[in-house]
């Protein structure tokens, strides 16, 4: 007998019976998603209407949309992009960090550091790009090297979301 079965027997024993929820695929619902985006220091966008974010997930890209199947997913270096229900969108770039869907169309975005897309100029990504691709191939010691392929990997998906 599983553990599911011997809890259900339990609860059923005690009178405490209740129905399991069944989990989906999401739908198109018509509600919106209630977003926070959020930095260790500071709250960077928040809102109740969203229709959907699209998120640089570990697993792969993907989309978010009201009624999501909760679940939490880890970022990796790359772009956010909320669509708005007025049409507009904001585009963030996130080092990395966690996003949390929960019951009733929540979303939580949590990053270390964020920034809006339109702070960042392609001039100066691609000169920090060539410094870390010196030190990376470089004879430097074994932490440099580290970081600095680091920097790349965060740099080039910079570079990707700015084309």
């Amino acid at each position: 007998m599983n553990s599911l079965r011997i809890a259900r027997a339990a609860a059923k024993a005690t009178g405490a019976v209740r129905t399991l929820q069944r989990r989906g695929y999401a739908d198109v619902a018509p509600d919106k998603i209630r977003l926070s985006l959020a930095l260790p220091h500071q709250a960077i966008y928040k809102s109740q209407d969203v229709v959907q974010v699209n998120l640089p997930a570990e697993s792969g890209e993907m989309g978010i949309l009201a009624q999501h199947v909760p679940s939490i997913e880890q970022l990796k270096p790359g772009l956010v992009e909320i669509i708005e229900e007025a049409g507009g969108s904001k585009q963030f770039f996130l080092s990395g960090g966690f996003a949390t869907v929960q019951p009733g169309s929540v979303l939580s975005i949590n990053a270390v550091e964020g920034f809006p897309l339109e702070d960042f100029s392609p001039e100066n990504v691609r000169n920090q790009i060539t410094e870390a691709q010196k030190i990376a191939g470089g004879s430097g010691s074994a932490h440099d090297i580290a970081e600095a392929q680091v920097e790349l990997e965060v740099l080039e998906s910079l570079q990707a979301a700015l084309k």
